[in-house]
């Protein structure tokens, strides 16, 4: 028999989206913990990284561009940026609207894009993973246009997936909910510390998932050990989504 294939991350290269905290910030570290070459992109600052808002047209271009640059190849894209703005069917506007879809899904196109032609053009493998969100399968009221743009990210996983599994082009998402981050602290934070670990504490596990744990996941996806998966969405919460409450 042969050996298992373990989640190593070795001579690859890899951009990352939202490195500069929280989820991001947790896959990247584990990615170059698993032996990648790691660039973080982020509208903030990160270290060695490329500064970039991925609201505008022309950025994933510019990124990919510059990624090239530097290493001549990308093995391997995470798609973890993202804006979890409020807006439901009773109080969403145009802008906040196109704000969203930009960030959480357009973005997130255009850099498969440029990675599935740039893989195709030297007919190497390679492994995308789409942080996504268990709002996809509907979400909260006040998260509409949120769930509508990660439900998208998640129809987009399938499709190249699908699309390119010939090409030996794996894509693949997690699905997080609660998630103990600094994003999520401040969202919550006029409701005060005490609020949030209750909700914690609440848990079924008494506990939040850990961004870490998020990131062990993307590790496995992106590696070897998870082939040939692709197309898959999993759901890491502490709930099993059409399960009676």
């Amino acid at each position: 028999m042969s050996e298992p294939v373990v989640a190593d991350l070795t001579g690859k290269h890899l951009l990352v989206t939202g490195a500069a905290r929280g989820i991001g910030a947790a896959i990247a570290e584990a990615c170059v913990k698993a032996g990648a070459e790691v660039i973080g992109v982020d509208r903030d600052p990160v270290p060695g990284g490329i500064v970039a808002d991925l609201g505008l047209p022309d950025a994933p271009e510019m990124i990919f561009s510059e990624a090239i640059g530097r290493w001549g190849q990308v093995d391997g894209l995470v798609n973890a940026a993202g804006l979890t703005t409020r807006a439901s069917f009773t109080d969403a506007d145009v802008q906040r609207f196109d704000a969203i879809i930009a960030v959480n899904l357009r973005a997130p196109f255009f850099l498969m894009a440029a990675l599935i032609a740039h893989l195709r053009k030297r007919e190497a493998p390679g492994a995308v993973v789409n942080i996504q969100s268990v709002n996809a399968h509907c979400g909260i009221e006040e998260l509409a246009i949120y769930a509508a743009s990660k439900g998208g990210l998640q129809t987009l996983t399938k499709n190249a997936g699908q699309a390119h599994m010939a090409d030996r082009i794996r894509v693949n998402g997690i699905n997080l909910g609660w998630v103990a981050t600094e994003t999520e602290r401040a969202i919550h934070a006029d409701k005060g510390a005490e609020w949030l670990e209750r909700q914690g504490q609440a848990q079924p596990l008494g506990r939040f998932i850990r961004a870490e744990e998020c990131a062990a996941q993307a590790v496995w996806m992106l590696s070897d050990a998870s082939a040939p998966m692709s197309g898959v969405s999993i759901d890491l919460e502490q709930w099993v989504p059409g399960a009676a409450p």
